[in-house]
């Protein structure tokens, strides 16, 4: 864990979804098999698969089949994803361990929280009813705003919502463009290292927690200077 100088205390976090706040990976590579499935092609494997859920579809797609969206076949595929993900989109997919202690601290602390995401809105919702998020004070989907992350603007939007200055939250993610987004948009940046990330010390992120208890502890060490 790394202590940053560079962080205030924040009015708000705003979390990424998949790899951060739930872990998704297990509904999400049993999707992709089913379509493997239905063309007569064994499983992928699922340690080969959960390093690249947060890419979603396209990361899901050209782990499973090697196909990019420039692909004719990668459309067709996709679809047949989603709609396997959409039926049973919280069979397996959870909370990380200590996510709900923090986001009790959090409202103890009177910080806000809210939910930034690349995915649908036709999926992230009925997710977070289902695994307990439905109280976040924001949520914001990969179609809420004009263009999704790395771009800024899903956490601008966000933080117009919660009436706060993009330097008074941090945005927390387990992906590259997670941290890419925060900083376009001004936010103070963390990488979740207990997500499906990969070399987050390349990211150039404020902060690297190793667990969700680090997140609360950083909170409480800038509050109290």
């Amino acid at each position: 864990m790394n202590e940053s100088l560079s962080l205030r205390k924040p009015k708000c976090i705003l979390f990424d979804l998949d790899g951060t706040l739930a872990d998704s990976a297990p509904d999400l590579a049993a999707a992709i098999n089913f379509v493997r499935n239905e063309r007569g092609l064994p499983a992928v494997p699922y340690e080969q698969l959960r390093p690249v859920a947060s890419a979603g579809a396209p990361g899901l797609v050209n782990a499973a089949f090697h196909l990019t969206p420039e692909n004719e076949q990668y459309h067709s595929i996709r679809e047949r994803f989603l709609f396997h993900y959409a039926t049973n989109i919280a069979n397996k997919t959870s909370l990380f361990p200590g996510i709900p202690e923090l986001l009790e601290q959090l409202r103890h602390l009177k910080i806000g929280w809210g939910i930034v995401t690349n995915k649908a809105s036709r999926l992230t919702l009925p997710l977070i009813e289902k695994i307990g998020l439905n109280d976040a004070d924001c949520i914001i989907s990969g179609d809420t705003a004009p263009r999704p992350k790395p771009y800024p603007d899903p956490l601008l939007e966000a933080t117009k919502r919660l009436g706060v200055r993009p330097e008074e939250c941090w945005f927390v993610g387990d992906d590259l463009r997670d941290i890419q987004a925060g900083k376009a948009a001004g936010t103070g940046t963390i990488a979740a290292q207990w997500g499906y990330c990969t070399r987050p010390h390349d990211w150039n992120a404020d902060y690297i927690a190793e667990n969700p208890g680090h997140i609360l502890r950083l909170v409480r060490s800038v509050s109290a200077k």
